[in-house]
């Protein structure tokens, strides 16, 4: 639940939260879309009303000071008891109207909110979901601080004050278009035999860059880096135009694999981990029968996706 923008929390707070978090008012800036000179004012604006400096620099990073950690907590602390409130006004409601707040991954996004989000607005015609485009860590992470209901992510360790509602193991393989030479060996396929390809690689901010440069770590497979990127999206565009060979699960990419303009071949290597796709949830208390019910639709996918 964005409190910010239900008026709930001043805008000062909002800033000084986010670049708490980012530990970069640059950073902040760029999520929120305003100047970094209008977060810096708000920052030392509320600095002068407190008396105390609220962060120090080091090593071109913020950190916060013990008055800013202690400012931080109680924030926290706030937002979980505002976002209780919310909850419970909402229930109020029941399932007429309201808002539900996820925060999922790019392949998630694509692959499985549109199916999803169909059926539940059939339901619940009068429900508006906010979608959070963010890494997997990030997307818990939004749960975690109560700014967002429910999360899809990949490979997270849920915190204590979220819960883990169900999960799917899915293979990591490669997505090649039709004609491929790598299509004959559907079934077999181990990474090296990726060797001299032209690879698309996501960067280090996404869990799937992770999962393959472990899969690679201590390999003599070479194969050239065409590029790498932060946006699934791209991948997929530029390996349906053959310019390359990417590396992910299917997730995201059904309807180019429905399509026939991508193949995907599961990796085989002995020893390559699965990849957990999980939904979590703010704990039960704290979740709306709006979110609760959106929750038990995309739960069910990834039961189907079990299958």
């Amino acid at each position: 639940m964005d409190l910010h923008r239900l008026g709930l929390v001043s805008s000062r707070v909002h800033h000084f939260a986010l670049v708490a978090r980012l530990g970069s008012i640059r950073q902040a800036a760029l999520t929120l879309n305003v100047a970094p000179s209008s977060i810096s004012r708000a920052i030392k604006q509320l600095e002068d009303d407190l008396g105390t400096p609220l962060f120090e620099r080091t090593k071109q990073r913020l950190r916060l000071t013990s008055a800013g950690e202690l400012l931080e907590y109680h924030i926290k602390q706030s937002a979980v008891e505002m976002n209780r409130a919310v909850t419970e006004i909402g229930d109020l409601q029941g399932l007429r109207r309201g808002t539900v707040t996820v925060a999922v991954i790019e392949s998630a996004a694509r692959g499985i909110l549109p199916d999803v989000l169909a059926g539940y607005w059939v339901r619940h015609p009068e429900i508006s979901v906010d979608v959070r485009v963010v890494g997997s860590q990030e997307a818990v992470d939004l749960v975690h601080q109560g700014e967002a209901d429910l999360a899809l992510a990949f490979d997270v360790r849920v915190p204590r004050n979220a819960r883990r509602l169900t999960s799917v193991a899915l293979p990591l393989g490669v997505l090649v278009p039709p004609g491929s030479p790598l299509i004959k060996l559907q079934g077999k396929l181990k990474g090296y035999d990726l060797a001299g390809e032209r690879v698309i690689l996501s960067d280090g901010s996404l869990t799937l860059g992770s999962s393959v440069e472990q899969m690679f770590s201590g390999s003599f497979v070479e194969f050239s880096r065409r590029a790498r990127t932060n946006s699934i999206g791209l991948m997929i565009d530029l390996a349906t135009r053959g310019l390359g060979t990417i590396l992910q699960t299917k997730i995201g990419v059904q309807a180019e694999i429905a399509r026939g303009q991508l193949v995907f071949i599961p990796l085989t290597d002995p020893g390559l981990g699965l990849r957990r796709l999980s939904l979590v949830s703010r704990p039960k208390g704290e979740v709306s029968e709006a979110a609760q019910a959106l929750a038990a639709t995309l739960a069910s996918m990834l039961e189907a996706m079990k299958a």
